[in-house]
């Protein structure tokens, strides 16, 4: 299918911390067009393997977002973090893994996996996805995130994770269900 688009535009509607939202405005095959959106920072997340426990270290949080949903707000995810440092995204990711689980792993434990899009309908960002597994040795504080942060850290099973994707009960992000279905098809081709 031909798409034309032209004079795409971002029309500032508030300034905030951390997201701004916009109105594009553009033609798509000679028919003017707007659409509201966020324009938001590109994230990192990682699945982290605890090689000793033969479980996930994940991340429970509120999400106020979520709450205006569900009543409850709270989501398991990935560790993850936004990219809003002049860092690589292996640094970054290092970082989040540090400051949220209480790992420190080396930088070339840090396994890239892909990128992908998040939230297309109105933001677009991107997201880099890691993998590192991760022992006791490893372990170097609680986590629990930086000041301000209310951020559980979790161990879930890999027979609790596979149960988890199809679990609509629970609030997760769709990074943490793709991560797993990788984990879990790499797991088939060992």
């Amino acid at each position: 299918m031909k798409n034309k688009i032209e004079n795409f535009q971002l029309n500032p509607l508030d300034d905030s911390k951390f997201i701004s939202t916009a109105l594009a405005t553009y033609d798509q095959n000679g028919i003017r067009k707007n659409w509201e959106i966020v324009q938001a920072h590109d994230s990192v997340a990682i699945l982290i393997y605890h090689k000793d426990k033969d479980a996930f270290i994940l991340v429970k949080q509120f999400r106020p977002a979520v709450y205006l949903n569900n009543r409850n707000g709270m989501t398991v995810e990935l560790c993850a973090g936004i990219v809003d440092k002049d860092l690589s995204l292996v640094q970054i990711a290092k970082e989040e893994i540090d400051e949220e689980c209480g790992y420190d792993v080396p930088l070339e434990k840090i396994k890239r996996i892909t990128s992908f899009y998040t939230s297309v309908g109105f933001a677009g960002s991107k997201q880099t996805l890691y993998y590192a597994e991760v022992d006791e040795s490893m372990k170097v504080s609680e986590g629990g995130g930086v000041e301000g942060e209310l951020i559980e850290v979790i161990e879930l099973s890999i027979q609790d994770a596979e149960a988890l994707i199809y679990n609509e009960t629970v609030a997760k992000t769709p990074g943490l269900m793709f991560a797993f279905m990788w984990f879990f098809n790499q797991k088939s081709k060992i």
